[in-house]
């Protein structure tokens, strides 16, 4: 069979609609007038404010991921009856990750608890300053995940799914909702400047949705956005020029593979590079705090100056606009700070010296300055821990049950759900798995997560998997 070659005058004659047709789709892309795609998901990719499905009760989210899995018994959660049976053999025999655990032998917890607020809830002597902040927080007590190790279960709490290279939450909402500040990203990360938790930034990847939704890394020492500024100041009039010569070339190459999202990413990230020079400096400029604000989050305390600082610049980032901030503990003296299959009496406690009074003062100043009932707080870790010792001081993984609180955004307040067996194992009554949980965050921010998709490989994906997952919006949650 033989193919009759078309002359270029042919080929313009029968494809001429065709380019028209692409410019037109181009125009009505700029002036967002095109129709979306199936499953929801938007033609354009860009960081412009977007609809939500329906009338929201919060605009924006603050992620308090505490990386190593919290004690849950020691925390949030009294168990007496472990406590009376401290020492005795477990007769069932537990699920464990690491060695240590053999003996099945219950252990309880070292700390006191005590009710606080007006609504009563217990919590440890651990975590005085979230004790005064019990009345606006969202206790959830019956969480429970697929994966007992840090690794998957991070990206399970962060993607829905135990397996990495699926978009994160942040992703998710920043492609879902744009950012209120076209100067600013959508998504922030503020992480220990001296290295990377657990995961590293899997932890903010925007898997397979276009990379400009991917977490923006900010440092909360020195200048807050790196290599912003140039080492060299360029010639007066030159940098003009220079960025007018990029931009052309850069467009060259977005035209010669516009298949390639990273690199429209990077072109976009460029541009919006140039934009923070004028509008970072200023959102994240913490001299312009009080006395008092600064001596709400402990910014004289060198043991929690670091998160705290994060935490008060994650509030700031939501004040000018930025949609979806991760803030994570420091590195030291281990880059899972909440780990303890040894020494917990001891570990736990410093960890809670360093994040409790940042968590808690964030709470408050988005409530004085009237952002709380806007803004979703979530504190959790990946995970949970066992109920039997490990090499005699600590205690191994558990994915079976553990806890976090939700504040603002509609999220009751004073409020305690579900409930854990006798001994803090499993998550008993009213259980809250991981995609519900996203589920729920999402409908605060108006969006329905079975609507909320994008087609990859021939699939519309979601957060939540749903029908797989078969998640639900928590409602017993919401005010």
């Amino acid at each position: 069979m033989t193919h009759k070659l078309l002359s270029r005058r042919d080929l313009l004659a029968q494809t001429g609609l065709g380019f028209g047709t692409m410019a037109l789709s181009w125009l009505l892309e700029q002036q967002g007038l095109l129709a979306a795609t199936s499953g929801e998901s938007p033609v354009s990719f860009d960081l412009r404010p977007k609809k939500s499905h329906f009338a929201p009760k919060a605009k924006a989210v603050i992620q308090l991921m505490q990386n190593g899995g919290p004690s849950q018994m020691d925390l949030f959660d009294q168990k007496p009856e472990l406590n009376r049976r401290s020492g005795q053999k477990h007769q069932e025999k537990l699920e464990t990750l690491q060695e240590g655990s053999a003996e099945n032998a219950l252990m309880g917890s070292p700390f006191k608890f005590t009710r606080h607020g007006n609504c009563g809830m217990e919590l440890s002597e651990l975590l005085p300053h979230t004790a005064s902040i019990v009345d606006e927080i969202c206790l959830i007590r019956s969480m429970h995940t697929e994966h007992n190790n840090h690794s998957e279960g991070l990206i399970m709490f962060q993607t829905g799914k135990i397996f990495p290279g699926r978009p994160t939450t942040g992703a998710w909402v920043s492609y879902a909702l744009g950012t209120e500040n076209q100067n600013l990203p959508a998504f922030v990360v503020l992480r220990d400047p001296e290295g990377y938790n657990t995961n590293g930034a899997l932890v903010w990847d925007n898997g397979w949705l276009p990379a400009i939704y991917r977490g923006t890394e900010f440092s909360s020492t020195g200048t807050p956005v790196l290599d912003l500024k140039p080492a060299v100041a360029a010639p007066q009039g030159s940098q003009e020029d220079r960025l007018n010569l990029l931009a052309r070339l850069n467009e060259r190459h977005r035209l010669r593979y516009p298949e390639d999202t990273s690199l429209d990413a990077r072109i976009k990230n460029y541009e919006l590079a140039a934009r923070m020079q004028m509008a970072a400096s200023g959102a994240l400029d913490l001299s312009k705090e009080s006395d008092a604000t600064r001596k709400l989050y402990g910014l004289d305390n060198p043991a929690a100056a670091p998160y705290s600082t994060r935490c008060l610049m994650a509030r700031r980032l939501i004040e000018a606009g930025v949609r979806f901030v991760q803030v994570f503990p420091g590195v030291r003296p281990t880059f899972q700070p909440w780990d303890h299959h040894n020494n917990l009496k001891e570990g736990i406690t410093q960890i809670c010296q360093t994040v409790d009074v940042g968590s808690a003062a964030l709470i408050k100043d988005l409530k004085s300055r009237g952002l709380l009932d806007d803004v979703i707080v979530m504190w959790s870790g990946e995970f949970g821990r066992l109920p039997i010792s490990q090499k005699g001081t600590g205690r191994d993984h558990n994915r079976h049950a553990f806890s976090l609180w939700m504040a603002g955004g509609g999220f009751k307040k004073g409020y305690i759900h579900g409930s854990t067996d006798e001994i803090g194992y499993r998550a008993a009554d009213d259980p809250v798995s991981v995609p519900e949980l996203h589920a729920t965050v999402l409908n605060q921010l108006g969006l329905d997560h079975q609507r909320l998709s994008f087609r990859h490989h021939g699939r519309e994906e979601s957060l939540t998997d749903y029908p797989v997952t078969h998640a639900q919006v928590v409602k017993k949650l919401l005010a």
